[in-house]
């Protein structure tokens, strides 16, 4: 479940142990590979600002009902990222910090009332402006992994992972046609989740702690420290 204020609470420490992870880095280590295919350290940085601003203009289409796109278009996106990723440190932390403050002031700035507002984003995604802050915390987390900067899975805050296992088991895979029914079972001996698409078919078991079946589920692993006895790991789609 998703919580508006614990939500963006939570993004504001996430960001805050990003920023001292980003500031230990060197102009060296921004040019080389992050852990997502094709991108530097330094595109890793330059999306994070970008995502900030444009959930930035969701919350603001959200309180003001004026339709503000998260960007231009996805090319405009992809082309601010490339343009950006080789700025020399101190400015990607200074992008970091005022989107950052950006976005908090603007999550802050959102009534009660206009959280149930739907808003779209990327891919015609439609998102209640209440889970907008989940939205940004799963960004700031999952990225901040992504760079390959001693940050892992196995450094996320529990309440985290066990957020965002329900939201790829339950919303994101859910009824998915390319994904087998499974039942993800956390070794720690937390509750199974069900996911995959609907049918007569058997479930496949999964096992796991909790951080590898996050790993698995987003992308960021293979799966080889999960347990999968009935048959082969099924691959599963990007997330996008």
């Amino acid at each position: 479940m998703t919580d508006y204020a614990r939500d963006a609470a939570a993004v504001r420490g996430a960001t805050d142990r990003l920023m001292t992870s980003a500031s230990r880095l060197d102009e060296t280590a921004l040019t080389e590979s992050s852990l997502l295919p094709g991108w530097t350290r330094g595109h890793v940085l330059a999306h994070l600002a970008r995502n900030a601003d444009a959930l930035v203009n969701l919350l603001t289409w959200a309180r003001t009902g004026e339709p503000t796109p998260m960007y231009a278009s996805e090319d405009a996106r992809d082309r601010e990222i490339d343009e950006a990723a080789a700025r020399l440190l101190p400015v990607h932390l200074d992008d970091l910090r005022t989107s950052a403050f950006r976005f908090n002031a603007a999550a802050a700035a959102l009534p009660a009332h206009r959280r149930p507002f739907e808003v779209t984003m990327r891919r015609g995604v439609v998102e209640q402006a209440g889970r907008l802050p989940f939205r940004r915390l799963v960004e700031v987390e999952l990225h901040h992994v992504d760079l390959g900067v001693g940050y892992t899975l196995a450094d996320l805050p529990a309440a985290f992972v066990e957020q965002v296992l329900d939201f790829l088991a339950e919303e994101r895979f859910a009824g998915h046609p390319d994904i087998p029914p499974l039942r993800l079972v956390s070794a720690d001996g937390g509750r199974a989740r069900h996911t995959g698409r609907a049918g007569a078919e058997p479930p496949l078991t999964v096992e796991g702690s909790p951080a590898a079946l996050l790993g698995w589920l987003s992308g960021r692993t293979h799966g080889a420290d999960l347990s999968c006895r009935d048959a082969p790991l099924p691959s599963l789609p990007p997330l996008g």
